[in-house]
């Protein structure tokens, strides 16, 4: 399985890139951080390779993926996993900040898939984008207002391709609390949060029960994403939610 993953540096898209070459996919990691996606390739193999890659620069997209498909002879599916969630309330939200989050989360991932799309088209391939339960399963979290716009866009992005583009499979995966892997596969999410802030605001969103009180294991997650894209466009998989099931409670 020829792959790209977008975002593969760090967090959850450093995971899947790493879990599913070590599931036997061919993987192309692609990211603005090189240094890093270096380090993710030794960890994860020799069918494993780096592209340095900005997706908010459309040059940049569409230079990566032909590199991807040089690399790997082809793309038989593709993985958008970047994404910012800026901690911050509506009415302090900058215009600049609005547009990094857009470019990040929604735009990126709209102007990678075109420059994947032919290649999916002739594999019959899948392309799947890691969205939250924040934009469709809970009321938004107060704090996380551009974060859940951007999701929720993400999501009728995927509906919009599926539409115009029958022959390729689209998958929207949605991911409840999920911490990623060690190291540098770790959740990079909150970084950079005030961190008043988030002590505020994140005891809301525990008392709105919005947490679930325990992580989904990364191995678990990989092994979904890794049986959805083998079952290429042949396979329907709109949309798959992967949620932690929440810690049994102590009998008394």
């Amino acid at each position: 399985m020829r792959t790209v993953v977008v975002g593969a540096s760090s967090g959850l898209g450093r995971s899947i890139a790493i879990g599913l070459a070590q599931r036997g996919a061919q993987v192309a990691m692609l990211a603005r951080r090189k240094e890093r996606l270096d380090a993710a390739v030794e960890e994860a193999g020799d069918t494993t390779f780096a592209i340095e890659c900005d997706v908010t620069d459309d040059a940049s997209c569409r230079s990566a993926v032909e590199t991807a498909v040089a690399t790997l002879g082809g793309i038989d599916a593709l993985v958008y996993a970047p994404a910012i969630g800026p901690l911050s309330r509506l009415a302090d939200l900058d215009t600049q900040t609005w547009r990094k989050v857009l470019d990040t989360n929604v735009i990126g991932a709209a102007q990678m898939t075109a420059a994947a799309i032919p290649h999916l088209r002739t594999s019959g391939g899948t392309a799947m984008f890691l969205s939250s339960v924040s934009a469709s399963l809970t009321p938004p979290w107060p704090g996380l207002g551009a974060y859940i716009v951007s999701k929720a866009a993400l999501d009728k992005l995927v509906e919009a391709w599926r539409v115009e583009e029958a022959g390729v499979g689209f998958t929207r995966l949605v991911v409840g609390d999920c911490a990623g892997g060690e190291g540098d596969s770790q959740t990079e999410f909150a970084n950079g949060w005030d961190t008043d802030l988030a002590v505020e605001l994140g005891t809301g969103w525990m008392t709105r029960g919005y947490l679930a009180g325990s992580l989904i294991a990364i191995d678990e997650l990989v092994a979904m994403v890794d049986s959805v894209l083998r079952g290429g466009a042949s396979l329907s998989v709109p949309s798959i939610t992967v949620y932690p099931r929440p810690p049994v409670p102590e009998q008394a």
